[in-house]
């Protein structure tokens, strides 16, 4: 393997980031609940590892601002022009591969 700066792996680390919030910001049609359903993590998550991110680091960041990061415009404008009903089928996928507490 490469060996690599700190600041490389930083510096990689965030353009993969800022390449996944373009495209799932691109992917409207798919929605969080398929991001669930297949990969155990949606927008919401990203934004609110961003967000545990920035409260580490000591940063003054809120909820909706981190969502607004990773949306690309707020959650409530998101969701009014995006976000469509779950289906039934999509329900009982996200009950069966959800985490146990």
């Amino acid at each position: 393997m490469t060996d690599l700066t700190k600041a490389q792996q930083t510096e990689l680390e965030a353009a993969a980031f800022r390449r996944l919030v373009a495209h799932l910001r691109e992917r409207t049609d798919v929605q969080n609940i398929d991001l669930m359903n297949l990969a155990g993590f949606c927008r919401n998550c990203l934004s609110n590892w961003y967000l545990d991110a920035a409260n580490k680091a000591g940063a003054a960041l809120t909820r909706d601002e981190s969502r607004e990061i990773v949306y690309g415009m707020p959650y409530e404008e998101w969701k009014a022009r995006n976000q469509s009903e779950a289906s039934d089928a999509q329900k009982a996928a996200f009950e069966v591969s959800r985490p146990k507490e």
